[in-house]
């Protein structure tokens, strides 16, 4: 058993593609009309371009809203990425705009950042050394 597809919510669709790909460097996937505005709407790593692909999920269920503003609220992370230099990560996604609410910080064998996708949700990026 393997891990397929992995979903983050996100308030508008259009809006975290452009932020996935534009800035965090994603690639599109896959994108099917499922009716209105709602796609089935993936990413992935363009270095795994067959891998673990990241679902773009509306986040229209009434249980959403509130779950994403608790984490947002205590600062947990929805998910976490991995990098292979969190330090250098940081620079550049500042450098496009990115808000972090925790700049990089050691963790023993780790090395972890959290920024705001601007869909509602908190991110790490995390570098294991």
């Amino acid at each position: 058993m393997k891990i397929n597809i992995a979903s983050v919510f996100v308030d508008d669709q259009a809006k975290a593609l452009r932020f996935y790909t534009e800035v965090l460097g994603f690639r599109k996937k896959t994108d099917v009309p499922m009716g209105g505005d709602v796609s089935w709407l993936t990413v992935v790593s363009p270095e795994q371009p067959d891998g673990t692909q990241l679902l773009l999920e509306p986040s229209g269920h009434r249980a959403v809203g509130p779950f994403k503003e608790a984490l947002v609220a205590d600062g947990i992370p929805w998910t976490s990425f991995a990098v292979d230099d969190v330090h250098a990560e940081f620079r550049r996604l500042s450098r496009l705009g990115v808000r972090f609410v925790q700049e990089p910080a050691e963790m023993g064998p780790v090395t972890t950042a959290v920024l705001d996708d601007t869909c509602g949700n908190l991110i790490q990026i995390a570098q294991m050394h």
